[in-house]
């Protein structure tokens, strides 16, 4: 495993990371789920990535990392607790980091991030939207100097939206989702350029684009999906063209392309099963992709340099499609 420095924290994260979005907690997929952490840690992975939100995840990690011996840095969120949850209320934001220490079995958290400070629709955090100060602010302060957070961060999803909350210089590190990958690469406009510039370690998530990027949909893209707009669909075939050329998988494609941005700190990683983590593991081993490979991605992925208007947030493949918001 080989590790990188998380910007101005200091700290030393494996270049894989664990995302906990998808940890399941039905049945044998939970115990599978454990084992997965579990293994994960064994192979030297340190980061482990949670929130409130995400289903039970933290509940789930909780029993996963009881008792296991090796280091680990634990990155959690504010939000979704108490309901309703109120994010400009003290309180409620105390009481969701309380929730978040119990069901994680911790006395502190590494790092505790603002969840999606970016989209005031989802939460609104700030009180004055020009400085990007709230009672939050105050509150992630105080856990500091209590000794119960050792870092503050960002968890975001917008390429334009995120940029001027780094550049407060509050946080210590930064969580960009869905717009730094093979194809959607809108972070290099503002979002990383920002977090360079102001010291902050950068954590990618999402980078097989929740499935669009997890395996090949050669079926739909000859077909031409509803949503695929015709500069998507041409860019994909060039893509698929690649990867034979290559002779390598979709996965390993682009999980290495992350990890070739030595600006990246760490790159999230599912944990459904042992086989996942393992596969995404090796394919971190095979090191940075060439000079060669990375220029004719680059040259995909400027055939859409921005999202297309109607395309969803998660490419329904697979899906039925009923417009912009409608995919089932």
């Amino acid at each position: 495993m080989n590790y990188r420095v998380l910007g101005k924290t200091g700290l030393k994260v494996s270049e894989v990371g664990l995302g906990g979005l998808f940890v399941s907690s039905a049945g044998a997929s939970r115990e599978e789920g454990c084992r997965a952490v579990r293994r994960a840690l064994e192979l030297g992975v340190n980061y482990v990535d949670t929130a409130p939100t995400y289903r039970d995840s933290e509940e789930v990690l909780g029993e996963a990392l009881q008792g296991v011996p090796q280091p680990y840095i634990l990155s959690t969120k504010l939000g979704g607790r108490p309901q309703p949850f109120e994010p400009q209320n003290k309180a409620h934001l105390r009481e969701s980091v309380k929730t978040s220490l119990k069901l994680l079995k911790r006395d502190t958290i590494d790092i505790l991030m603002i969840h999606e400070p970016d989209r005031p629709g989802q939460y609104d955090w700030f009180t004055d939207w020009e400085s990007f100060h709230g009672p939050v602010c105050d509150v992630l302060e105080a856990l500091k100097t209590e000794g119960i957070i050792r870092f503050t961060g960002l968890g975001g999803t917008t390429a334009y939206t995120l940029p001027p909350i780094i550049a407060t210089g509050r946080y210590d590190v930064v969580l960009t989702a869905f717009n730094y990958s093979l194809l959607w690469q809108e972070a290099v406009y503002a979002v990383l350029p920002e977090a360079i510039r102001q010291g902050v370690g950068i954590v990618i998530g999402s980078p097989l684009q929740q499935g669009a990027l997890a395996r090949r949909y050669d079926d739909e893209i000859e077909q031409g999906a509803a949503w695929l707009s015709p500069p998507r669909r041409g860019q994909y075939k060039r893509l698929y063209t690649l990867l034979d050329d290559l002779g390598m998988s979709l996965p390993e494609l682009a999980m290495r392309f992350v990890l070739s941005n030595p600006a990246i700190s760490t790159v999230l990683s599912g944990v459904r099963s042992v086989a996942e983590i393992e596969e995404n593991l090796r394919f971190a081993a095979a090191g940075p992709l060439s000079r060669e490979i990375l220029d004719r991605i680059q040259a995909i992925a400027a055939m859409v340099p921005f999202r297309p208007f109607e395309e969803p947030s998660g490419l329904p493949f697979n899906r039925v499609y009923k417009g912009p918001g409608g995919a089932r």
